[in-house]
Formats: C-alpha cells, sequence, structure tokens
C-alpha cells in the first residue's frame, strides 16, 4: 500500500457518495489497478482544509478559515500587517504573562499615578492658602497606608478566588447579586475613567514640555487611545513587552529623581522663590472638609489596585502566587514614590502653577536636576507611562466582561476570544468610550478627576465586605486574622467612598453615582434575557417529524432563470409549491400572468397588485394568511436572489430578498430559506 498526502482535487473519486464518502475524517481511498496481474495501488488522499485529529474530530488548517475574494485577502494582509498571524487556541499559556511583564501590564495605572496623585491634592489644599499646602505630606501618608491596607486585603482575595472576576466575584458569591452588579458596574466606569484619565494627563505632561503642542491636545489623546488600542490587541504577552520598558524606566526615573532630591535636601537644600498662587489661594478657609476633599484628590493614586485581582489567570504557573507577589511589588513601589515627591514637594515648599501649564512633577524635575537631558528622560518617560497606563484597563475591562458574560450579565460576544487570544469586543468597547469621555470633557484632568475614584472605590468597599463574610464563613487556619485585614480594608474604603461622594459630589461624582444604577438595571436586563432563553431551549419536550412536505412559497419578481431554477429546487424538496409576484398595477399583472402560462404552468402563481407600490408588507401579509390557512403545515419561505462578483455591485441592486430576510426573522412558525445564483463575472 502506498499513500499519496495530494489534495482530495488530484482524486478522481468526486461521484463516490456511498456512506465511506462521508468519513468524518475526510479520508478518500482510491483502489488503482495498473496493467500487469497483482499490480494494485491504494491512494489515500486527506482535504486540503482539514485533517482528522481521531474519534471523528476534524482539525481545521490555516487555508480553511482564508477569504477567497479579492477584498477579503486585502483586508486580512492589513488585519495581519497590523495585529500578527492568528495565534491558535493551544498557545494560550504561552501567551500568559510573567511577574516582570504583569507589573507593566496590570500595575501601569497605579504605578503612573504619583505623576499627578500629588498634585491633585494640592490644588484643593492651595484653595486654603500655601500654609495649607503643608497637609500634602500628611495625607500622602495616609493615602499609602490605605493602599498597603487594600493591597494586604487584594492578596487575600486573590488567594481565596484565584479564577479572577476580582470585585465582582467576591460582592456576588458573598453578598448577593445586586451588590456584584454594583462592583462590576463601578469598575466598568472606573475603568474607562482611568482611559480618559491617564491619557489626559499624559498629554497634559507632554505639553508642559513642549507648550506649542497644546493646540493639538484633543488629537493626540485620541491618537493615543487609539495607539494602546491597537497594541492590545495584538496580544497580551506582545503588548506586555512593548510596555515593559516605559514602565520600568518611569519607575527608575522617579526614584533616581527622589534619591538626588534628598540627597540634595541634605547637603544644602534646593533653591525655590514660589510664584504668584493665584486667585483661588486662600479663598476657603482651612476646615475638615477643605482636608477631606484634597485626601480623596489623593486617593486617585489608588486606583488600578484591583486590576491584579481581576486578571489572575492571565499570569503564567502558579497563577495565584505569581498575582499576589506582583501585587505586592505594586504597592511597594507605588507607596515609595507617592510619599517621596510629597516629601520633596512639602520640603522645598513648591506652590502649583497657577495657570495649570506646567504639572508639578516637572516643575519639581527642574527644580531638582535642571533643563537638562534627565529633565527630558523624566517628562517623556511620565508621557508614556500616563498613556500606557490605560493598558492596565485594557487588561481588566475585557477580563472583567468576560466572566460577566459566563454568569449571563453582559453579552455573550465579550466572551470570545479574537485572533490573537485577547478579548477584541472588550477592548474596542472600551477604546470608543474612553475617546467619548475624552471629547464630551474636552480632554481635561481636573474636569476628569472628580468622576474618576467613587467607582473604583464602591468596588473596593463591596469586595472587602465580602471577603470579611467569606472567611467567616469558610473554614481553616487563620480565618480570624484574614477577617480583620480584610474588615479594616472595608472601613477604610467605606469612609474614603463617602469623603468622594460628599465632597466631589458638585464636581461630578453625581454622575457616576446616577450611571451605576443605570449600568446594573441593564446588566439584570441581559440577564433575564438569557435566563429566559435558556428555560425555553433547555425543555426536553418530544419532537417528532410531521411526516408531511412542507408548503414552498417562492417569492418571484419575475420570469427569469434565477425564478425557474428556485422554483424547480423548490419542488425538489416538496410537491406543495406556491410562486407569489407583487405587481404595482394590473397591466404588469396581466403580463406577468401571461408569460407564467406560457413556461410554468404547472406551478401556481399568485399575484398580489399593490397599488402603493411596496413589496415587503404586502408578501409579509400573505405570508400570515397562509399560516392562518394552513396552520399545521411548516411553512418555507424560499428567497431567489443573485449575488454579483464584487462587494461595490451589491450598491446597484435593491436587496429586496435581504430586505425581506429580515423583516420574516420575527415571524414565528416561518423557516427562510436563501436561493443564491451567482452571477458570472
Amino acid at each position: 500500500m502506498s499513500v499519496d498526502s495530494r489534495p482530495s482535487s488530484d482524486i478522481r473519486s468526486g461521484e463516490d457518495i456511498s456512506p465511506a464518502s462521508f468519513h468524518p475524517d475526510l479520508v478518500w481511498r482510491d483502489q488503482v489497478v495498473g496493467n500487469r496481474p497483482g499490480d494494485r495501488v491504494i491512494r489515500v488522499a486527506r482535504h486540503k482544509h482539514f485533517y482528522g485529529s481521531g474519534q471523528g474530530k476534524l482539525m481545521t488548517r490555516p487555508g480553511a478559515t482564508e477569504p477567497r475574494d479579492g477584498a477579503g485577502r486585502a483586508w486580512l494582509r492589513a488585519k495581519r500587517f497590523l495585529l500578527g498571524r492568528p495565534l491558535p487556541t493551544s498557545q494560550e499559556a504561552s501567551e500568559r504573562l510573567t511577574k516582570v511583564k504583569a507589573l507593566a501590564v496590570l500595575s501601569s495605572d497605579a504605578l503612573s499615578s504619583v505623576a499627578y496623585a500629588t498634585e491633585a491634592a494640592m490644588r484643593v489644599l492651595i484653595l486654603g492658602g500655601v500654609a495649607a499646602l503643608s497637609l500634602t505630606l500628611p495625607i500622602s501618608v495616609v493615602t499609602a497606608l490605605l493602599l498597603v491596607v487594600v493591597a494586604t486585603s487584594y492578596q487575600q482575595t486573590i488567594h481565596a478566588y484565584p479564577s479572577g472576576g476580582g470585585s465582582y466575584i467576591v460582592a456576588r458569591e458573598n453578598l448577593g447579586v445586586v451588590p456584584g452588579l454594583i462592583a462590576a458596574a463601578s469598575l466598568l466606569v472606573g475603568y474607562v475613567l482611568t482611559v480618559a484619565v491617564s491619557v489626559a494627563a499624559g498629554v497634559y505632561a507632554l505639553v508642559s514640555a513642549f507648550p506649542a503642542l497644546e493646540v493639538y491636545s484633543m488629537q493626540l489623546a485620541l491618537g493615543s487611545v487609539a495607539l494602546v488600542t491597537l497594541l492590545n490587541l495584538r496580544g497580551a504577552r506582545e503588548s506586555g513587552t512593548i510596555f515593559a520598558v516605559p514602565t520600568y524606566v518611569f519607575v527608575l526615573s522617579i526614584l533616581g529623581l527622589i534619591g538626588y532630591g534628598l540627597f540634595r535636601l541634605a547637603t544644602g537644600g534646593i533653591p525655590y522663590e514660589a510664584g504668584d498662587p493665584g486667585p483661588t489661594a486662600g479663598i476657603e478657609p482651612l476646615s475638615w472638609f477643605l482636608v477631606l476633599s484634597a485626601f480623596a484628590k489623593g486617593c486617585s493614586a489608588m486606583t488600578g489596585t484591583e486590576a491584579i485581582s481581576n486578571a489572575v489567570p492571565a499570569f503564567q504557573a502558579p497563577e495565584s502566587r505569581n498575582a499576589r507577589v506582583t501585587l505586592g511589588w505594586m504597592a511597594g513601589l507605588l507607596a515609595v514614590m507617592f510619599i517621596g515627591i510629597s516629601f520633596l514637594v512639602t520640603q522645598i515648599g513648591l506652590v502649583p502653577n497657577v495657570d495649570e501649564q506646567q504639572t508639578v512633577l516637572s516643575e519639581l524635575t527642574r527644580l531638582i536636576v535642571g533643563d537638562g537631558w534627565y529633565f527630558y528622560l523624566v517628562q517623556f518617560s511620565t508621557v508614556l507611562i500616563l498613556v500606557l497606563a490605560a493598558n492596565t484597563c485594557y487588561a481588566g475591562f475585557p477580563w472583567l466582561l468576560k466572566v460577566m458574560a459566563r454568569d449571563r450579565y453582559a453579552p455573550s460576544w465579550f466572551g470570545m476570544r479574537g485572533d490573537r487570544l485577547v478579548f477584541s469586543v472588550g477592548i474596542l468597547v472600551l477604546a470608543l468610550l474612553s475617546c467619548l469621555l475624552l471629547v464630551l470633557f474636552g480632554g481635561s484632568v481636573e474636569r476628569l478627576l472628580p468622576l474618576y475614584a467613587i467607582g473604583v472605590f464602591t468596588a473596593f468597599t463591596l469586595s472587602q465586605a465580602g471577603m470579611v463574610l467569606h472567611w467567616l464563613r469558610g473554614e481553616g487556619p487563620n480565618r480570624g486574622r484574614r477577617a480583620v485585614v480584610n474588615g479594616i480594608g472595608a472601613v477604610a474604603t467605606g469612609i474614603v467612598t463617602l469623603v468622594i461622594g460628599v465632597t466631589k459630589f458638585e464636581d461630578g461624582a453625581w454622575m457616576v453615582i446616577v450611571v451605576v444604577p443605570v449600568i446594573v438595571a441593564l446588566l439584570l436586563l441581559v440577564h433575564y434575557h438569557y435566563e429566559s432563553v435558556a428555560r425555553q431551549l433547555d425543555q426536553e419536550e418530544g419532537v417528532a417529524a410531521k411526516g408531511t412536505p412542507p408548503i414552498v412559497m417562492v417569492p418571484v419578481s419575475g420570469l427569469n432563470l434565477v425564478t425557474r431554477q428556485a422554483v424547480a429546487f423548490a419542488h425538489d424538496i416538496s410537491p406543495k409549491v406556491v410562486a407569489v409576484h407583487v405587481a404595482p398595477d394590473e397591466g404588469e399583472a396581466d403580463r406577468i400572468r401571461a408569460k407564467w402560462q406560457e413556461t410554468m404552468a404547472d406551478v401556481p402563481l399568485v399575484i398580489i397588485e399593490s397599488p402603493y407600490r411596496v413589496v415587503i408588507p404586502p408578501l409579509l401579509a400573505y405570508v400570515d394568511a397562509l399560516r392562518e390557512r394552513h396552520p399545521d403545515d411548516n411553512l418555507l419561505v424560499m428567497l431567489p436572489e443573485f449575488v454579483p462578483n464584487h462587494w461595490w455591485e451589491q450598491l446597484l441592486h435593491n436587496q429586496t430578498a435581504l430586505r425581506l430576510k429580515g423583516s420574516l426573522l420575527f415571524r414565528k412558525g416561518i423557516v427562510v430559506s436563501s436561493f443564491p445564483y451567482h452571477l458570472k463575472d
């Protein structure tokens, strides 16, 4: 026996319709007899698009999924140029993140917040006068302590829920469905706002170094979102590789700046002469409300802390341990950089720039290192980390929606992976919503920040409260200690949530408070729909064939080749065939009837006169009439349609069949079939 691996088109066995020809491995065997006795060869061919994997399963080859028309191939080439070649599911494990890459991908949001968190608190404190800026460091220390508590709490969450989902899973399983959905909606809003704020802050930092670019701020912001979106669509591992360099450059440059700043303070100080604090300085009394407002702004440094717990499955094995270690690295670096910057600012006595054309970090860097290369290194790395900080959300947002889609609270297409093993739909939705926010708020960091933290801290609070119940209800050692840690986190983040809600309500936080319940209601409606569908489809009712052929209705526009072939095919299905034509006037009705009688008199033709020249409504009315007249018969509507060779040729036809197909989709008890006729080129 010899084996021939040529494609099946080379094997002349196309007329074999025996059961063997439907072999699940799509293997053809031909027996070839030679000229001499005993000269017998068996040739085996496998289909060019499939190969058998055993047990009746087929595996597709790459060529089976590629388009065959010119426009489709051009789109495929462009897509592969931008995103790369598709990745098979078997490579999913190799696409997971190491701890080093995960710190860049999942922590860039939190780490980048040191570029604006100190300034955000200072711009509130200045309202109470220049002397109030001395509270910047105490507020930063309290925020850093809160960060440690929250990070420790989330490490316990990762240990208890290694499958990911973070606040949503914890709150839903321990507090109930509605609290879980509130946590999910809050995080979704927070992710969208994080992208908008991060990109806006990155553009702000760039404009601080190059003021001439201010007129292009919006274009730069939208372009940055598009760039980060494209990189994320290329896959988690590849985006992690790209984002790792600017993340670590930023971290090292900030740590170097802090170290050199401390050295200069210890060896003689840093000269600084404060300018005009602006007309808003000292316009309010230094009250607890003002201090709490500054604290609420400073807490923006903690956003992004939950992203690691949401995306635990994205880590390499052991996933849970690697995620906890990465979260510890992130919290430690963030606390050191945040307190370090706040300490330097307080010791120097720096006052925020009145016209907001230069960030506090930019001014601090210039004071410490001057206008040399290190200043531009810090500025460029800050711009990159702020823009790429949005990448944390591109990891968390799709993962959260994927988990919710699994639980039937989000549309199912959020749970589908794209060509590069990422959740492409979630990535694209996040990009669109973020661009919309940037346009609506003019790319202003100050206008976006009040909306920023309340959603995230709501999710923090619900997650920590859920973890307390998780430990109290469970079994095992150290349950009490762990419950205390999460309890402290729940109380602390709950207080911060109330502070943010009260102090920033009029500045825009009310929008988040209104939007979250609306999103929760939509999620519940989605779940109700999926549950209703599941109840109807999961019924184990007996299904038996009616035993009678269906009535086949063929709408015809005239008597042509497509009509004749469609009617002939309908007769192959059933002897009960009726053709229907809609005529705008009596004259056309008579002409089509006479021509029909000459060539197809054996097929009933129903002509409907439509004096208002509409086609679809009369056909739908006739379908309803057939259903009423024959309630016990199956009704099949076969739609003849011709298919042009080029996409642009579709624009030259009225697409009646397509519109009728869409209308019949919502008619119960109707089976719709297309009879396509492909035109020659």
